[in-house]
Formats: C-alpha cells, structure tokens, sequence
C-alpha cells in the first residue's frame, strides 16, 4: 500500500510539473506610448497595456505545446498619436519578432514592421475577446492577425512552409475585416498594408521568399554554430532563392519586409567569409537590394 502511495505522488508531482513547464506559443512583451496625446487621463493606456499583454500571452493560438524556454520571443510596440474621442484611439504599431539561433546565444530578426494604420476602440477595463470565426473587434483582429503572423514565420524557419495554418488564419481575419470601418484590411487602400502581407504569405508565387527563410535559418544560421562554412554556404544558397524571388516579383511587399530585418545581418554573416564569397554575396544582394549596394559594399571592406 505504501508503494503504490508512493507511485501516486510521483505521478500526480509529474503531470503538475509537466503542466507548469507548459506555455502559450508566444512570450510578446507589450508597450503603449501616448506622449504625442494631450490629455490627463494616463491610466487607461496602462490599463491598455496590461489587457494587451494577457491576451497576446495568455490565449492558446495553436494545438502545440510549448515549454517555456520554446515561446516565440516578440514585441509589439504601439504608439497612440491622437485620441480621437474618449474611446477611439490612432496611431502606429511595430512589431518585432526574431527567433534562437541553434547552440548560441544570438537571436536573429525574423519580422521589423512599422504598421502604420492602427485605429481601433477601446473601453477601459472591457474584456478583450477574440473568435476566429467572426470580427469582432478592430483590436482583437489585429492582435490575432499579428500573433498568427508571428507564428507562421517561426515555424517557416524553422520547417519547410510550415507557417501554412497560421498565415491561413491570418488571411481568414483579413476576409472577416473587410467590412470594417478603418483601414489596413483592403487590397485598394494601398500596396503595403495587412492586406497584402498576408497574401504574400498564402500566394504560392512567393514560394521562394518562404523557402527562403527555411534555408537560411534552418539550413544556413543553425549550421553555422558547429559548421561555419557549411552554414555560410547555405545562406549563400539560400540568397539565390531571393534572386529568382526579385526577378519575378521585384515589388514583393513580403521581399521587402524580409530585407528590412536581415539586411545588417547579412553584412554581419559575411564579414568574415573568405574574398569570392565576399565577392559572390555581394553581387547578389546588390541585385536584390539596390538601393542599399553602399551597404552591402562595406562587406568588402572588412
């Protein structure tokens, strides 16, 4: 009897531990700035803050279980620049998302993303809900846009188009925002808006651009770790992808988010490559990128 006492506690100690090392898919850390807002009532954006803060962290996006130590590490910045009225806000929103390198302590940016058409209302203190079947909410939708977003380019670096479910997501809300009243959600608003991200992501024509980030972070960035020039290589490769991705769509909004992120890292990659990778790399990151080649020539001057 006292054995099987015994077998029980360890049991019962297991399942509450196990379920204490599980988490939400996202570690999102929040922030709201209103300086450009008169005003005296401060509060409400901390309360914002907060409500914000819990339902990107506390809300299971996924039907995959993560530990702790997996969460996608994020921010999402707003920065309220008018009060429209007492609960109606505008302003802008920049979302940052990067993901571990394999064996390193280093990060690499995944997502830098200034959104420039954030309105939406806000009741102090009123609950924050979300259904993936209905719009409820400019904010919510937003929120979940973003976190669905996040999701997917993660898990594309880290598995071939495995972001799929979650870009679906994304383009669903954007379907369901259609008939919202602000803007951000439609296709003739603008070339660079949350419209045309998601589709980028759900269009097979941008393919390569998705194999693209399994290559170089999968293949390339996490190889490098034990294997330098093997990885390098990799990434080497993986720039072609983005060649053939610029020939086809040179305008890609989805190309220039990713050059955005990864243009100081790519300098950084190659500073200490041997002379023709130097050479080859920049060759084809001036083709791709051309309004940055001054940047890219300082890889050879390194």
């Amino acid at each position: 009897m006292k054995s099987i006492r015994i077998l029980l506690t360890l049991l019962l100690f297991t399942l509450v531990t196990s379920n204490a090392l599980k988490a939400q898919e996202l570690n999102c850390q929040i922030s709201v700035t209103s300086r450009q807002v008169e005003g005296t009532d401060r509060q409400i954006y901390n309360t914002l803050q907060t409500a914000l803060y819990e339902f990107m962290n506390n809300r299971k996006w996924s039907s995959y279980s993560f530990t702790i130590d997996e969460r996608i590490e994020c921010t999402m910045m707003f920065t309220i620049s008018d009060r429209v009225s007492v609960d109606q806000f505008k302003g802008t929103l920049n979302v940052v998302l990067r993901r571990p390198v394999y064996k390193t302590s280093y990060y690499s940016p995944l997502l830098n993303h200034i959104d420039r058409d954030i309105e939406f209302k806000y009741i102090e203190f009123e609950s924050l809900e979300f259904n993936d079947n209905s719009f409820i909410s400019e904010l919510t939708g937003l929120l979940a846009y973003y976190a669905n977003i996040a999701i997917g380019l993660d898990f594309d670096s880290f598995q071939l188009m495995g972001g799929t479910p979650f870009f679906e997501k994304a383009m669903n809300i954007v379907n369901m925002a259609q008939s919202s009243a602000f803007s951000g959600w439609k296709a003739f608003e603008g070339t660079k808006n949350r419209y045309w991200l998601a589709e980028n992501l759900n269009n097979s024509s941008y393919s390569k651009l998705r194999e693209f980030l399994y290559n170089y972070h999968r293949l390339g960035l996490d190889v490098m770790s034990e294997n330098v020039d093997g990885g390098r290589q990799a990434i080497t490769e993986s720039l072609e992808l983005l060649r053939q991705a610029y020939r086809d769509k040179p305008n890609s909004y989805l190309l220039q988010l990713i050059l955005d992120s990864k243009r100081d890292e790519f300098i950084n990659v190659y500073s200490g490559a041997p002379d023709n990778e130097k050479v080859t790399a920049v060759n084809l990151l001036k083709e791709i990128d051309p309004a940055n080649s001054s940047k890219y020539q300082k890889i050879l001057e390194k």
